[in-house]
């Protein structure tokens, strides 16, 4: 339980979201200012920030104090030029997209669940899906950091640490405030198709992943001839219904009858609507509505990202893999993510394709069988950074040509190492 010391909270929050991570900490901060968070930082010893704990494995964990951003100020500026939009860190994306669509903007991508904050979310490299969409990070056009000394650092795109300090792993302070790229508010349709065949997926990859704004390709690998569904969320008016349809009879598809879950057998109620149904951007583009708990609760998640020049290879590897891979699995999702320059990002320098696994609750069976999945992929997969992997720390880093420059820039953000905690030391920092 938190201590109740300061600005300790008597809030329990003992474990992260999913249940397979109980957190080491002390202490369990929440600051509600700036001099509150300054104050905390300066009782020295091991400090990490802590999100909405949608992280499966301790890249937030410490034996010291956990500091949560979401008591501090609520920041929601709209830039003069309405291009702009600047949040607190500890907000979630769930909570300033209903503020952006009543100043009648939007963001460009959501991931699929709306749970998560912004800090968090950008700090590990999450994305949402889209062959002409990046990660939630490549939105980011400035944020504020403070780092243990109390120090505050603002940078900007186009500055030179910029890139590196975007995907930071929590790795050089607090965030204080992101401020993110919008445009015009839009509309989205979502439409569901199931029991594609693979071979013809595979064969025209290029065309099922461009059939969207996002496209998602989900299987439970219980057969490996058909996926089980394909959703496709189109921005409006720019859907071309005879064009979808043709491509999906291609593949032997036929579109639901009714709303769906990505797991099979369990009710689609906190999922966003289907159908082809149009609503506004930030109720269509994450899988679920923001009011339930998401996905299946109890779960455990890893992510490969692959270059996009490697992904029929990736995901036939992963067919090859499905009698060891089914038991475990709940499902799997495969989409796609625009390149960035974003140091850390698992799309920096590439079109990824992203081959994400939701487990069931086994995690020694999980992390058992993940070698063997890591063994199968190409090398050049890199792993989710908030997730489940077992891919050794020298190839991780090998995969990451600033790698070396983000250890040097977290080196003088963080000079005493206060941030380092067991997950980044087994990544060298």
């Amino acid at each position: 339980m938190d201590v109740i010391r300061g600005y300790m909270a008597p809030m329990v929050i003992e474990r992260n979201w999913a249940g397979n991570l109980t957190y080491r900490a002390s202490e369990i901060a929440h600051p509600a200012s700036l001099d509150e968070l300054r104050d905390v930082l300066g009782q020295g010893g091991p400090v990490r920030m802590l999100g909405s704990r949608h992280c499966f494995n301790d890249v937030a964990d410490t034996g010291g104090i956990l500091v949560a951003l979401d008591g501090m100020p609520r920041v929601f500026e709209i830039a003069p030029e309405r291009d702009a939009v600047r949040v607190s860190g500890g907000l979630r994306y769930g909570d300033i997209a209903p503020l952006l669509e009543a100043e009648g903007l939007a963001l460009a991508n959501l991931a699929s669940l709306p749970h998560i904050s912004v800090a968090g979310a950008v700090a590990t490299g999450t994305h949402g899906s889209g062959d002409a969409i990046g990660s939630l990070a490549s939105a980011v056009r400035a944020l504020t950091i403070m780092t243990p000394m109390g120090g505050m650092h603002s940078l900007r795109r186009g500055d030179d640490d910029f890139d590196g300090a975007v995907v930071s792993l929590g790795a050089l302070g607090a965030v204080i405030d992101v401020t993110l790229d919008v445009e015009p508010t839009y509309e989205v349709a979502q439409f569901v198709f199931e029991h594609p065949d693979w071979e013809a997926i595979l064969r025209d990859f290029e065309e099922v992943t461009a059939a969207g704004t996002s496209v998602s390709i989900f299987s439970t690998w219980q057969r490996t001839d058909i996926a089980d569904q394909i959703w496709v969320k189109q921005r409006l008016p720019e859907a071309h219904e005879s064009a979808r349809e043709s491509l999906f009879e291609k593949l032997g598809a036929e579109a639901a009858v009714s709303k769906r879950h990505p797991i099979l057998g369990v009710d689609p109620v906190a999922c966003t609507e289907q159908g082809g149904v149009g609503g506004p951007w930030f109720e269509r583009l994450p899988h679920f509505k923001l009011e339930f708990t998401p996905s299946a609760g109890a779960e455990i998640q890893t992510e490969y990202l692959v270059p996009r020049a490697d992904a029929v290879a990736a995901i036939q590897a992963v067919r090859q893999l499905a009698g060891q891979i089914a038991p475990l699995l709940l499902v799997n999702e495969i989409r796609t993510v625009k390149a960035d320059d974003l140091w850390l990002s698992s799309s920096s320098g590439t079109d990824a394709v992203g081959i994400h696994f939701t487990w069931k609750p086994e995690e020694a069976a999980v992390r058992a069988l993940l070698p063997i999945i890591e063994a199968a992929l190409p090398t050049t997969a890199r792993p989710h950074w908030g997730k489940v992997f077992e891919l050794d720390a020298a190839e991780v880093r090998s995969r990451y040509p600033r790698f070396d420059d983000f250890a040097a820039l977290a080196a003088r953000f963080d000079p005493d190492r206060r941030l380092v905690n067991p997950y980044l030391e087994r990544l060298g920092l």
